[in-house]
């Protein structure tokens, strides 16, 4: 079994190590040591990377006991090797693990929001809590969180058996009644305490701090994203660039930026619908026109046919009563935008006849989907250049009806 050195000292970087075993696996060679300092992935967190002499650890996995190191390049069985971590990778790790221990903590210990389940990826860490809480609540977390962090709090690890470990059962955020044998028990000092196989720093400044990025509802619950140490820096240091970037390009404060977008989006909502308005008004007297050109059938039922080259499903819901106006009528009106094609089948108020004929014509000519009524019936299909033709082969075979 390999001695695994993390465990109890998370700030060695290197060490002397012996290879025991090296097997190969899609491409990577799995390589066994007598002792490592490679945390592999588990528990949420991920693994360590480095190097083993001059070769690359690209992840670190454990398997029934083994703990396998992937290398790009074999290692004889018997060679004596200097590993060595990739320190910033360690500490990334660290920093959002002990942050997420922190951040549920806070949350179990202010709100009574249970920590049930937990996600690291190389970009983000979230936690997914069994109740909702506000901006405000998270708020309150977060400044509690960093309180710890600003306290430089020891940080310990003790194993125990399972039998001595119910006694803090009260103390624990999280007790599972499940686990046996010798258990390793991550606390912090006057806050969390819970079971955990992941590496963490000694003291609770190492992680810098802690920054809520956003939340969302989440199975009855809500997801929190954060970000932690080195991390939240970076993060707030891209966003305060973006910020400070919009804030010169509106010649503005940054704390007067929402207020100044907000204006700027009222404006430019104000003159879309300007512009949408004048757009409707020409294809109201478009549509009175193609009425008015329409040919009639032997039953005096005119076919109009409405092609609306830049409007989509909202422009022909628009006009759908505009349409129903025009008696002794069945129109037509399809929408063109790229992507997608909209349509609708009108019966004038005094007119005979049946949308749901002609909605199935649509459907079969564009291939797309459609229904509802006899006297209106709407649909939609991918878009095609040939939308015109389509339109006018449809509108006589309604005239032919």
């Amino acid at each position: 079994m390999t001695v695994k050195l993390f465990e109890n000292n998370s700030l060695l970087r290197s060490c002397e190590a012996t290879v025991t075993a090296c097997t190969e696996k899609d491409g990577l060679h799995l390589v066994e040591l007598d002792q490592t300092l490679f945390f592999p992935e588990g528990g949420g967190q991920l693994s360590d990377r480095g190097k083993l002499g001059g070769v690359d650890v690209v992840h670190v996995s454990e398997k029934d006991g083994h703990i396998y190191h992937e290398c790009a390049e074999s290692l004889a069985v018997g060679t004596k090797v200097q590993a060595v971590l990739d320190w910033p990778v360690r500490l990334d790790r660290m920093q959002q693990h002990l942050g997420e221990h922190i951040l549920s903590y806070a949350c179990w210990k202010l709100f009574e929001a249970n920590n049930i389940g937990f996600h690291m990826n190389e970009d983000m860490v979230t936690i997914d809590l069994d109740k909702e809480l506000t901006e405000e609540e998270l708020l309150k977390a977060e400044l509690y969180t960093n309180e710890i962090i600003w306290e430089n709090r020891p940080v310990s690890v003790d194993y125990m058996d399972s039998g001595e470990a119910v006694k803090l059962k009260d103390k624990m955020r999280k007790f599972n009644s499940k686990l046996t044998g010798i258990l390793r028990i991550v606390s912090v000092q006057d806050a969390d305490i819970c079971t955990c196989c992941g590496t963490h720093p000694p003291f609770t400044g190492m992680l810098g701090s802690v920054k809520v990025v956003r939340h969302e509802k989440h199975k009855g619950g809500c997801r929190v994203e954060f970000l932690c140490g080195r991390r939240a820096l970076l993060d707030a240091d891209k966003k305060n660039s973006v910020l400070l970037q919009v804030a010169a390009g509106l010649s503005t404060k940054p704390e007067l930026v929402p207020e100044h977008l907000a204006k700027l989006k009222a404006d430019w909502q104000a003159e879309l619908d300007a512009a949408k308005s004048k757009l409707l008004a020409a294809a109201e007297k478009e549509l009175r026109s193609a009425y008015e050109a329409a040919p009639q059938r032997a039953d005096g039922l005119r076919v109009v046919a409405m092609p609306l080259e830049g409007y989509d499903a909202k422009d022909i819901k628009y006009l759908l009563p505009k349409a129903a106006a025009l008696t002794d009528a069945i129109t037509i009106l399809a929408a063109a935008k790229p992507e997608r094609i909209s349509y609708a089948v009108v019966l004038g108020d005094t007119a005979q006849g049946d949308c749901r004929g002609v909605i199935k014509l649509l459907n079969d000519a564009f291939g797309g989907r459609g229904g509802g009524k006899s006297d209106c019936a709407q649909g939609g299909s991918d878009y095609c250049g040939d939308w015109r033709e389509k339109l006018d082969a449809v509108a006589r075979q309604a005239a032919a009806m």
